[in-house]
């Protein structure tokens, strides 16, 4: 399958990309390669292959959540660009 030029554009408008002339050539080409090899995907013989979601076996690799002593307040709002003390402050954004 031949990707077409205005559809390489549509897709780049599509995805709100402003591109050179130069870029949506390179753009065009490189959509019209990932087309043919998913085409020649498509030809493997896939019918004994049962679907997976990975390739090798993966397991939970995050730790226990285990209480621990948080950060003190001071130094938790030693970096803030504004707070009162307490509190960080933000810019109301709700009317």
């Amino acid at each position: 399958m031949k990707i077409t030029r205005r559809e390489a554009d549509h897709a780049a408008r599509l995805a709100r990309l402003a591109l050179t002339e130069e870029e949506a050539e390179k753009t065009t080409e490189q959509l019209d390669k990932i087309l043919e090899y998913v085409a020649k995907l498509s030809e493997l013989d896939t019918k004994d292959v049962e679907p997976t979601s990975h390739v090798i076996p993966v397991s939970n690799v995050m730790r226990d959540d285990v209480a621990r002593p948080s950060l003190p307040r001071v130094e938790a709002l030693a970096n803030a660009p504004d707070s009162d003390g307490e509190f960080f402050r933000v810019p109301k954004i709700i009317e």
